[in-house]
């Protein structure tokens, strides 16, 4: 029988977070998976509510080993046939504990790991380097699109190592949120509320690309001056990027409204927009399309196999704020093109990007490696 172990830091926001929420959750239904991650929050809270078989085994320190013996006598005692891990933290616990127990390792890679810690030199160099000593020794790889399964491959990862399986949401589960006009209210925004509305949910970070965002508005606010901006997510670039909104004279229509239910957001923009340089296959585009936004998002990753242009949303050249502002110009110039790329996008998301079809994917994984 397959049992699997999910290994996960905890402290997950964003994407990493929803995917491994849904996918243990959908897996549930069909073999037993159980879930540990390393510090208390948001994600355990949640998985807690979910009704999943989720613990914590603290750590003291990022480096502190010592949940390894745990680890061990409790793959021993439950009897699980897969490791799976997410992200550094517990790759690099995978590492150490795979020699113990012997049986498969696989890690799904959720993005760019030579990105992960862009714009911190300390993390760089020592995250970075750890993931990449712990990601080596893994059996077998999850890349979230083609393009990071090309990636892998180009950096030394053997390809029949490698599964390609890109990332599924529940259009079927009900959606909760804010209606429009009360979020407004509460973020104080109720004024803006008959603008054009973009919005754009991802932690703030150099790599998902807010200076192009920010440059891009100061180009498309000459031509539109009622459109605003609704940036949801905490990071330590916020302080770069209020000063660059000043340094632009755009800062009234700049709102950073910080870590918060995304939903909410997307309910109450009028385009979605991903700009990163670097992407897997982000779930802000399948969430989005869930709550038929119109969506504009960077030519990287996987995007395009979702967003096709002027299909079912607009891409432009990652890094061209120029692009990006024409981009802005034409949606918001046009309801009705907003509601046919919407729906368009809504469509193909639902047809091919399902939870039941990644979870199915995963499972036939998991059964080829046992």
């Amino acid at each position: 029988m397959i049992k699997v172990l999910h290994l996960i830091s905890g402290g997950d926001i964003g994407g990493a977070k929803t995917h491994v929420l849904s996918l243990v959750n959908e897996l549930s239904k069909s073999i037993p998976v159980k879930v540990i991650c390393f510090m208390e929050g948001d994600f355990y809270e949640e998985g807690k509510a979910m009704g999943l078989d989720i613990e914590v085994f603290s750590q003291k320190r990022r480096y502190d080993l010592s949940v390894v013996a745990k680890l061990e006598a409790l793959i021993r005692k439950e009897g699980y046939s897969i490791i799976h891990s997410h992200g550094a933290r517990a790759n690099f616990i995978t590492r150490f504990l795979k020699g113990k127990v012997h049986i498969p390792c696989i890690t799904t890679v959720h993005s760019d790991f030579m990105q992960d810690f862009k714009g911190n030199l300390y993390k760089h160099l020592i995250y970075t380097t750890l993931n990449i000593f712990a990601l080596k020794a893994f059996d077998y790889y999850i890349a979230i699109s083609d393009d990071f399964n090309k990636m892998l491959q180009e950096r030394g990862f053997q390809k029949d190592r490698i599964f390609s399986v890109y990332n599924g949401i529940d259009f079927n589960e009900p959606i909760k949120c804010m209606d429009k006009i009360d979020f407004l209210k509460q973020k104080g925004l109720e004024a803006i509320a008959d603008s054009v509305l973009v919005g754009m949910a991802a932690r703030l970070h150099p790599v998902k690309g807010h200076k192009v965002l920010l440059e891009a508005a100061a180009l498309a606010l000459k031509e539109y001056p009622n459109m605003h901006f609704l940036l949801a997510g905490d990071g330590d670039e916020k302080e770069n990027l209020i000063e660059l909104a000043k340094k632009l004279d755009i800062l009234d229509h700049v709102h950073f409204l910080g870590h918060i239910y995304p939903y909410d957001v997307y309910n109450s923009v009028d385009i979605n927009v991903i700009t990163s340089y670097t992407e897997s296959f982000p779930y802000a585009l399948l969430e989005g399309a869930k709550m038929h936004k119109a969506s504009i998002a960077s030519a990287v990753g996987g995007i395009p196999v979702l967003i096709k242009d002027d299909e079912t949303g607009r891409l432009f050249d990652p890094g061209n704020s120029e692009d990006l502002a024409n981009k802005l110009l034409d949606l918001a110039n046009h309801e009705e093109k907003r509601r046919k790329l919407a729906e368009g996008l809504y469509e193909h998301a639902r047809e091919h990007f399902s939870l039941e079809a990644l979870a199915a994917q995963i499972l036939e994984i998991y059964k080829k490696i046992i």
